[in-house]
């Protein structure tokens, strides 16, 4: 619902190239819209009792169209997860400046100051609930319908914003302009698929809650986005710059008063709210992706607050990224929403017919043609808003959807061979026990290097300690000391080839012990926590680091804490 501020805000945008009187046609483009959102809620509805567990178009697709159609619409889904982040931020911070102009100058770092509140919120595993989310909702749509029915009821705007007009090429109207307003105006569809994503997340009876709630989602979205269309052309609103389209509606409806400050503020709650939304939305995709070898192993692991971090840290990423880029511009953003969505709407409905035309239950026939209908619409305004938008920043859709699915591809091409090396699957035969060599480095004779040999000993009978003869260094000393201290353990001396420890060390243990198993155990100090890790010399991540390429060698790290 949070889009109805920046949806007929599109709209307008684009039919202002053509004046007064294209500005007549947000109404017809409207109530177009209206139209396919009615048909996506009967469909959706559809969807949600066909599969009651939840995943939407990732779900339908895995199940009757087949693994590269899921990915589709997978990385339909993350663009979106995405996209919707970064607009959601953006509005709610054009409704901010609305209401305080001498913010507009620092919007974007506004824009990347509650993403970054945001993001370590999920982090930190803060959890939204259905109360936290109500109180603002209900305020939002109250707000919004007040707008309505308080401009509906004047006959003459309270008040008229004033600002520079938003600067457009004059064009006259035709089909394209209609098309494009159109275009824009589907932003306002984004959150359709939200309810049957989450069908577990109702109460029993989970299903027919869930369309009940699909149902109430697009009666109360179409309301207020006629309403809306309807006070735009009484009241003229044309764009300005730094005053969103929505904010000029308020004040023409209610003044600028305090009524304007709660809508505004309302405005601001909930697309934050919305935004978040994605922080619960694409971390358990990225889950579920990954559990699929779609994506890194990574993606799967949670913290101890149940938070899968990789998903929040890279949707923080991704969408600071877009923000900076547009200079925290909600209309530069707003063009790139829809093409995603539609792309998984298609998906959806296409599977649905497929299992329809499987399923064959009572009914079928009209279902089928219900959701064969939808997948032609559906299909018809990705085709229009990809051709409308792709110079203003669509093509960037149209090139990261197909490398994303190309890169979940080959993840998992690259997780089948490892589980093939793994011998997953299969009952391994018995393992035995081999003669294990047990080398250790050593860099001096020193507490450290005893725990480093004492550990070695405990593991095994053939212990051998080698050292690198690094340049400048006074061997003698060393080996003075090694023998006064006499720990009953081979001493090998390595000459120094490269400047390096790991290279001598790695190519001894490659060259000796044939057919033996080879265990290196590499001793280091563990600093206190903090900058302190920056202090100690790291060779035995280097050390670690060439050793770990030897597929026969083990090797043991051993931290000693600092007192």
């Amino acid at each position: 619902m949070a889009s109805v501020a920046y949806g007929p805000e599109a709209i307008v945008l684009v039919l202002a190239a053509a004046g007064a009187v294209g500005l007549g046609f947000t109404l017809p483009v409207t109530l177009a819209i209206v139209v396919l959102l009615a048909v996506l809620i009967a469909s959706y509805r559809q969807v949600i009792a066909a599969f009651p567990n939840g995943g939407g178009a990732y779900a339908v697709a895995k199940a009757r169209l087949g693994r590269r159609t899921s990915l589709v619409a997978a990385a339909s889904l993350i663009v979106d997860y995405v996209l919707n982040v970064a607009v959601s931020i953006a509005a709610g911070v054009a409704a901010l400046t609305s209401a305080f102009p001498q913010l507009f100058p620092y919007t974007m770092w506004i824009c990347l100051a509650v993403l970054a509140g945001i993001t370590v919120l999920n982090l930190y595993g803060i959890r939204e609930s259905a109360r936290a989310f109500m109180a603002p909702t209900i305020v939002f749509v109250l707000g919004i319908l007040t707008v309505i029915v308080a401009g509906l009821l004047r006959s003459e705007p309270a008040t008229v914003a004033t600002g520079a007009a938003v600067a457009e090429n004059a064009r006259t109207i035709g089909i394209l302009l209609l098309l494009k307003a159109f275009s824009s105006g589907c932003a306002a569809l984004t959150g359709v698929e939200a309810i049957a994503n989450a069908v577990p997340s109702f109460a029993q009876p989970k299903v027919k809650r869930a369309q009940r709630a699909e149902v109430a989602l697009g009666v109360l979205l179409g309301v207020m986005l006629i309403g809306l269309a309807t006070l735009i052309g009484k009241f003229a609103i044309h764009p300005i710059e730094g005053t969103t389209v929505l904010s000029q509606l308020t004040e023409a409806a209610l003044g600028h008063g305090i009524a304007y400050y709660i809508v505004q503020f309302a405005t601001v709650i909930l697309l934050a709210l919305a935004a978040n939304t994605s922080y619960g939305g694409l971390p358990t995709l990225t889950k579920i992706l990954a559990d699929d070898n779609c994506l890194p192993h990574r993606f799967a692991v949670s913290s101890q607050r149940q938070v899968y971090r990789f998903g929040v840290v890279t949707l923080g990423i991704s969408a600071a990224v877009l923000l900076a880029a547009s200079g925290g511009d909600m209309n530069a953003l707003v063009p790139l929403f829809a093409i995603g969505v539609f792309v998984g709407f298609t998906i959806a409905q296409v599977g649905m017919v497929r299992h329809w035309l499987a399923a064959r239950t009572p009914g079928w026939q009209w279902r089928a043609a219900l959701n064969g209908f939808g997948a032609v619409l559906t299909f018809v305004a990705l085709i229009v808003t990809t051709a409308m938008k792709f110079t203003e920043g669509a093509w960037l859709i149209v090139v990261v959807l197909p490398l994303l699915v190309a890169a979940m591809e080959r993840i998992r091409t690259v997780y089948t061979r490892i589980d093939g090396c793994r011998g997953a699957g299969c009952v391994p035969a018995v393992p035995k026990a081999t003669e294990t060599a047990i080398v250790v480095p050593v860099s001096e004779v020193s507490e450290l290097s005893r725990e480093a040999l004492s550990a070695a000993m405990s593991l095994g009978r053939d212990v051998i300690a080698v050292h690198v003869c690094l340049p400048g260094e006074n061997i003698t000393v060393f080996t003075k000391e090694w023998e006064t201290w006499h720990p009953d353990v081979r001493l090998v001396l390595l000459e120094d080839g490269d400047a390096t420890v790991g290279g001598p060390v790695a190519r001894y243990v490659a060259d000796n012990f044939p057919g033996r198993r080879k265990v290196v155990v590499i001793a280091e100090i563990e600093p206190p926590a903090g900058w302190n890790h920056v202090l100690p010399s790291h060779r035995s991540d280097e050390l670690e680091r060439v050793l770990r390429k030897m597929n026969d060698t083990v090797v043991c790290h051993l931290r000693v804490q600092t007192a």
